[in-house]
């Protein structure tokens, strides 16, 4: 079973076109009751965006997602159990935490989520960066300032466990340790377990498509797929120069096959379009892609194509088969030329 709608959401719209090169993040979920096959409680990993592990209030054990984890478990046999035992720990907090807030907010009943939000990310120059939030009922609940080692509280309620958490100055400090010291260890890690399918780049495959739009206006869109990893830089430039005008609807989507699409279009007017060209950077390219919209070929061109081949296919065959007629009518005169026995 996968990760819940709302944690896909996070994973895919929180950082798009983040700058991070590498990253390692936790969701954990947990519902005051089972609901349409979801479990009271999902904690789920990913690695570059990539699900390795997988843990659920049904199974009540980890569940490796990728290859590559067993790599880790060959190095370290307690991996599974420890990392299970750390899941259940977290499950049982949940449901205590669900209880909590139900009271706090006078809720006597009813469906009821809780999310917690963590991870670290590993830029191209070395520098770290991490986050560590909470929701509750798909709301912003309180997240962690690692810079000043306060907790931000999103909601009245939250006002609540700010204070509460704040009178343990050791409790931001840790988690902020955890963020950059044995998250980003873990990261490099994993990188180096799984490099065979987490460092591998995949040029990405670029087209332009044109759509007609209102007004006597046209919306160029600029597509590149099948390209890994996530980080991408697409932009559309007129004359040259790079033109925010107009743009809308960009996004980096994840592929079944691990790779990702990414897409930017652009409103323009038809008779400056020989002037914008969409530009596509990408790790694994020496030089950026520059793509332009490209007419398709007309349909007198392909009309007179199929004409001419079939012109010389009818030639082709007229020709063998007076080549053959004439070999027959040969063979046939020179056998009653012979004398009879």
């Amino acid at each position: 079973m996968g990760p819940p709608a709302l944690l896909l959401l996070f994973l895919l719209l929180g950082d798009c076109e983040g700058s991070s090169l590498h990253s390692l993040k936790y969701f954990y979920t947990g519902v005051s009751e089972p609901n349409q096959g979801l479990p009271q409680f999902i904690a789920v990993g990913y690695v570059d965006g990539q699900l390795f592990v997988q843990y659920d209030s049904n199974t009540r054990k980890t569940e490796p997602r990728a290859p590559w984890i067993e790599k880790v478990e060959e190095e370290d046999p307690w991996y599974q159990e420890q990392s299970t035992e750390m899941f259940k720990n977290s499950e049982q907090l949940f449901r205590e935490n669900l209880v909590i807030l139900g009271n706090r907010y006078n809720q006597s009943g009813g469906f009821h989520s809780l999310q917690e939000m963590l991870g670290c990310e590993l830029t191209e120059d070395g520098s770290k960066g991490g986050h560590w939030q909470f929701a509750y009922d798909g709301r912003d609940y309180i997240a962690l300032d690692k810079e000043t080692l306060t907790w931000t509280a999103a909601c009245p309620k939250a006002q609540i466990t700010k204070e509460k958490w704040e009178k343990d100055p050791t409790l931001a400090q840790r988690r902020k340790d955890y963020l950059e010291e044995i998250c980003i260890e873990w990261l490099q890690r994993y990188l180096d377990y799984g490099k065979e399918r987490l460092l591998r780049r995949d040029r990405p495959v670029g087209k332009v498509t044109r759509k007609e739009g209102y007004d006597g206006r046209e919306t160029l869109v600029c597509q590149a797929y099948g390209f890994y990893p996530k980080e991408i830089d697409v932009t559309w430039r007129k004359e040259g120069e790079v033109w925010q005008e107009g743009t809308f609807h960009r996004s980096v989507a994840p592929y079944p096959d691990r790779t990702y699409h990414a897409w930017l279009s652009i409103e323009i007017d038809p008779k400056e379009r020989d002037l914008y060209r969409c530009h596509v950077d990408h790790a694994s390219l020496g030089e950026p892609l520059v793509l332009a919209w490209e007419a398709p070929a007309s349909n007198l061109v392909l009309i007179i194509g199929c004409v001419i081949v079939a012109l010389l296919i009818v030639t082709w065959v007229a020709g063998a088969w007076f080549y053959i007629k004439n070999r027959q009518e040969g063979y046939k005169a020179a056998s009653r030329s012979k004398p009879a026995i």
